[in-house]
């Protein structure tokens, strides 16, 4: 059985400010760091295999002690990159919503029907964040840590659970928040979706990180 450990990255400070962060290359802040820590403390005992992580330093800062803890490189997969939000990036929703009437509106509503200006749809991130799991399952190792992002993760889940795009907001996953995936010969399960305990008093979900 495959048993993959999907962690959202730490907060960073445009998390906090509630700017669309995208693929833009925002570094964790302190709370982050913290958050990265902790998510090392909640796997230490469990026997990996490898780690893979998205590129943007946000993710590879957050596996980063993990990968120290067990001796291990992380691995980078572009197919795990967070949603290109294209002109959005580095806006707050009061910014987003003066310049582009309407659309966040859309994107909070209908979120499997934007394309944000310059960046992508639900239907990219799937397109290409579902084929790269596969292949890191089909790879070596039996437990692997994958670091990655809050649209991503909502994608991947949403296709294991077999649901519509639309779904998007019916997700809600913390920054450093752990999800396990099971694969076996019966397919994909979710045995545990969001755990945050391990976060403590950085634990913490604002309104305005949604979709960042």
């Amino acid at each position: 059985m495959k048993r993959i450990f999907l962690v959202r990255h730490g907060e960073t400070d445009w998390n906090r400010e509630g700017r669309f962060q995208g693929q833009m290359d925002i570094p964790l802040n302190g709370t982050g760091l913290v958050q990265a820590r902790s998510v090392a403390e909640a796997l230490k005992d469990v026997s990996l295999d490898r780690i893979v992580a998205s590129p943007l330093s946000r993710a590879r800062e957050t596996a980063r002690p993990l990968a120290e803890l067990k001796g291990l490189r992380a691995e980078l997969s572009e197919g795990l990159i967070e949603i290109g939000h294209g002109l959005w990036e580095g806006r707050t929703s009061g910014e987003v919503e003066a310049e582009w009437p309407g659309r966040l509106e859309a994107w909070h509503t209908r979120p499997e029907t934007v394309v944000m200006p310059g960046g992508e749809s639900l239907e990219d991130v799937q397109n290409r964040a579902w084929p790269a799991l596969l292949r890191i399952a089909e790879g070596k190792g039996e437990n692997i840590a994958v670091f990655t992002h809050d649209a991503v993760l909502k994608v991947l889940l949403m296709n294991v659970l077999d649901c519509p795009l639309s779904s998007f907001w019916k997700f809600q996953l913390a920054n450093g928040s752990i999800t396990l995936l099971e694969q076996s010969e019966k397919g994909w399960r979710i045995p545990l979706m969001g755990e945050a305990g391990h976060l403590g008093s950085t634990f913490g979900i604002r309104a305005e990180q949604k979709g960042l």
